[in-house]
């Protein structure tokens, strides 16, 4: 019923929050005193502390986010004297950035729509690109790397990889992989397994990519891809072979 949508307490920011109960994966800073019933510090993470000591505080330089999800890294990225433009796809997330815009003021440029057709078409140059939690749900992870190389000469990158001896061994998520593949991109052979969504596609906060399945590069194409487009020099951290959704690493790279 549509009288159900209206709000008769008084204004606050939990209500906007709370458009989406039971939706957020995202947990806000406490000092806020504000509720969003997810659990993942994306607004106090480690990674992006970590990335912006090694790349350099994003303070008078330009900044491209791709998947920002809820506005948690936003949130963190946003100064009064940066740029930061952030491109998400998923409609629902994309509503979400608006609200945690507007209940912290941030100076950052949401833009609805897929970042792969907006780096194919933008001629702008950005100092650094932030790309955390996005490469393993593109169908395309390699043309990805491509098309951010060609805007930036530095790269955050954090995400899932495929590793087949450490994905046999978890029972709970095999069943989602396929067995190893092999892709030919611009004349070099890159490996990688199909990642299948399941079950996850039925909940309204969906954070992963816009097809049912994905590519998960294994880590040895993954650096191979860095390397083919320019970042040789690069930077590991939070590497954790037993991440609950399979392995994963942080990549600061550099041309």
């Amino acid at each position: 019923m549509i009288l159900d949508e209206y709000i008769l307490t008084l204004p606050s920011s939990q209500n906007k929050l709370d458009i989406f109960k039971g939706e957020w994966s995202s947990i806000l800073p406490e000092k806020y005193n504000l509720q969003t019933g997810g659990t993942a510090k994306l607004f106090e993470d480690d990674r992006i502390l970590w990335a912006k000591k090694v790349l350099g505080h994003p303070y008078f330089s330009s900044v491209l986010e791709l998947g920002p999800l809820e506005g948690g890294h936003s949130y963190m990225l946003n100064s009064k004297t940066n740029k930061v433009i952030s491109i998400e796809a998923n409609t629902r997330a994309y509503l979400k950035c608006l609200i945690i815009k507007e209940i912290f003021k941030l100076k950052v440029d949401f833009r609805l729509g897929d970042f792969n057709n907006y780096l194919k078409t933008c001629s702008d140059k950005f100092n650094v690109v932030y790309a955390c939690g996005v490469l393993y749900h593109q169908l395309k992870p390699i043309e990805l790397i491509k098309l951010i190389a060609a805007v930036t000469d530095k790269l955050f990158i954090w995400t899932h990889y495929f590793d087949a001896e450490i994905i046999k061994k978890r029972e709970d998520i095999s069943y989602k992989f396929s067995a190893l593949k092999s892709m030919d991109f611009e004349g070099e052979k890159y490996y990688y397994s199909e990642y299948s969504y399941k079950t996850a596609l039925e909940w309204n906060g969906f954070c992963g990519g816009p097809s049912e399945t994905s590519i998960w590069l294994t880590k040895e194409s993954l650096i191979k891809a860095l390397n083919k487009y320019g970042f040789t020099k690069m930077q590991f951290n939070f590497v954790d072979e037993n991440h609950p959704n399979g392995a994963a690493l942080a990549i600061c790279a550099r041309k």
